[in-house]
């Protein structure tokens, strides 16, 4: 044997996965095809800027991270707890009056507090807010029909709800659980998300500090087979062997070592931009609008689901004096291929500047960024795939880095009793 356990890929859930092993006593080798730890989470550094792999936030609030992360060592680097909502006569703020009373006026003046649909989503959202347990009690059905049934139908829903909660959940149609997005919106509700200072690869690396020597790097699995009493993984014509192997791959790959159905998954493209000037002084993820329409059509102004001034945020994003923006498209939809040039014009409309200066950085697409977790799909599904061979991942759990945590730990657990 080489090890009792062998990790296939270094991604959040196989770094949790493997590091609950070693504090349950067992030797472990993780296997990583790629140059660095991190799987979907990485960032990339070009020419001083820090440019994660696809926009991401951490979201403190999660559990697991409030568990299993030491949050400090990240120093992380929060968004106002808001909204920056393109309109057709302007930019409105649509901002959590509890934590940012800042923002209060301009909320207000936003046109979307309105009391009855102010109720309504309460009426969609606020027991599993009170009560996260709940939403297991609760029918599911895809996120558009369940907001039609809660009679959240008005502008509050068409022009910030669905246009945010689309890049979110990589998902422009609607067509995501219901109740899974009830347990994230809770998530924003109670957590203040943002990036750590060094930018969301510091996560990774963090995860893979109990790990040092353990992780081997540009080591493809190339198959996963039983052996006599154990397992055995093909790695660039060699064999290693071990009691058990968690295979902790991306879904699409974890289907083809794990021999798994290959779940249905979610693209986005993040384009990063370096601007003259910053393009509003607020750090607000900014979406546009527009696209709503009380009728429930949507329209599109342009490829952008979301944007974000990094740098107001996390400064430490770009070099002293500079702006960093991410504009994020979404797959799902004919214009998520759009060119610089379209991608470029729709961010100068939804924040009213000329963006005829701006230079791109880098562009990242990442086409399964996040596993479809689609209505009546189990919020945990099983971790074991047959004896000896065991699976984690955002896939096993709800697509977040909040179950890819908790699908790496269920997994460790799973493979100590399997070892006996």
């Amino acid at each position: 044997m080489n090890a009792d356990v062998i990790v296939v890929g270094a991604g959040i859930a196989g770094l949790r996965c493997a590091t609950r092993l070693l504090e349950l006593g067992r030797d472990v080798i993780v296997l990583e095809r790629d140059d660095a730890v991190g799987g979907r989470v990485r960032t990339d550094v070009v020419d001083g800027f820090r440019c994660d792999r696809g926009f991401q936030v951490l979201n403190p609030a999660y559990p697991a991270m409030q568990r299993w992360v030491d949050l400090d060592a990240l120093d992380l680097a929060s968004f106002r707890a808001g909204v920056l909502v393109r309109q057709r006569d302007g930019l409105a703020v649509v901002a959590d009056p509890v934590r940012e009373p800042r923002l209060l006026g301009a909320t207000l003046r936003s046109g979307y507090v309105r009391p009855l649909e102010l109720a309504a989503l309460a009426r969609w959202a606020a027991r599993v807010i009170a009560a996260p347990r709940a939403v297991k009690a609760q029918p599911d059905r895809a996120l558009a029909e369940s907001f039609d049934a809660a009679g959240v139908t008005g502008r509050l829903r068409t022009e910030v709800l669905d246009p945010f909660l689309a890049g979110v959940l990589v998902d422009s149609h609607g067509r995501t659980s219901a109740n899974f997005t009830k347990l994230l919106v809770r998530s924003f509700v109670l957590g203040r998300p943002g990036v750590p200072r060094l930018g969301m690869g510091a996560l990774p690396e963090l995860l893979a500090a109990p790990l040092r020597g353990r992780v081997r790097l540009h080591a493809e699995v190339e198959a996963v087979f039983p052996s006599g009493d154990g397992v055995e993984v093909r790695v660039a014509g060699t064999r290693l062997r071990a009691g058990a192997v968690v295979v902790a791959t991306d879904p699409v790959e974890a289907a083809v070592l794990s021999g798994l159905p290959q779940p249905a998954v979610g693209g986005l493209v993040t384009w990063w931009f370096e601007a003259p000037e910053a393009p509003h002084p607020l750090a607000l993820i900014a979406v546009d609008g527009r696209r709503g329409h009380p009728s429930g059509a949507v329209r599109s102004p342009g490829p952008v689901w979301n944007t974000a001034l990094m740098t107001a945020a996390a400064p430490s994003y770009a070099p002293p004096g500079r702006h960093l923006v991410a504009a994020t498209t979404l797959l799902d939809r004919a214009d998520g291929e759009a060119g610089e040039a379209q991608v470029r014009k729709h961010v100068g409309e939804i924040y009213g500047v000329d963006t005829a200066g701006w230079r791109v950085v880098t562009r990242h697409r990442i086409d399964a960024a996040l596993p479809v977790q689609q209505p009546g799909t189990p919020l945990r599904r099983p971790v074991v795939v047959r004896d000896g061979v065991f699976v984690c991942g955002d896939h096993r759990d709800t697509p977040s880095l909040q179950g890819a945590l908790v699908s790496g730990n269920r997994a460790a657990d799973a493979v100590h009793a399997h070892l006996g």
